[in-house]
């Protein structure tokens, strides 16, 4: 599959480059993505410079779609579609802790969520969201999205800390994306 770019008022999503190591780097020293994402730990620069290879190799075999999310010019959070395969997938994303609050995730989710489903982007039938059991920030983001509360799953989700009880949500085409109650969060 051929890497897609796609614009937002203010945002710009396009694959991550060589050029954005360093950003990558420094944004995954955060101890929340640390404890809410895969990366590894401690993360050092080689991963951040293998990271833009795998991007690229995902797109290429047509597996996820990951795009880097710039405000400005500059690097600001990593978001994606992963898992892709019957007709649904993963959304995933993390943003640096100086983009946090400013409804930048928001925005870019919303241009992933719309082409994921465009039968001139991925056609989705179903989009879901994932997380670990805790991660009230992401889920306060799938909430506002428009994602479902779908239930808990007990030690579904496999990181270097070990299996973690996770949060699961889904978003269908015709879901309205009006924002739900969700019993894990406090209204």
């Amino acid at each position: 599959m051929q890497p897609v770019t796609l614009h937002t008022e203010r945002l710009e999503l396009s694959v991550p480059t060589a050029d954005d190591v360093d950003e990558i780097y420094t944004a995954c020293q955060d101890p929340r993505i640390q404890q809410y994402t895969t990366v590894p730990v401690p993360y050092e620069r080689t991963h951040a410079e293998g990271f833009i290879d795998l991007a690229a190799g995902w797109w290429d075999a047509g597996s996820e779609t990951t795009w880097a999310i710039r405000h400005h010019g500059r690097l600001v959070g990593m978001i994606g579609v992963h898992h892709l395969g019957k007709g649904d997938g993963e959304i995933g994303y993390w943003m640096a802790p100086d983009a946090r609050g400013a409804g930048i995730l928001t925005e870019a989710a919303r241009a992933v969520i719309d082409w994921a489903f465009a039968a001139d982007g991925l056609g989705l039938a179903r989009l879901e969201w994932r997380a670990v059991a805790g991660n009230t920030a992401s889920a306060r983001s799938a909430r506002a999205l428009g994602f479902r509360y779908e239930g808990l799953l007990r030690r579904s989700l496999v990181s270097h800390r070990g299996h973690e009880d996770g949060w699961v949500a889904g978003l269908l085409p015709e879901d309205d994306r009006i924002p739900q109650p969700w019993p894990v969060l406090p209204d």
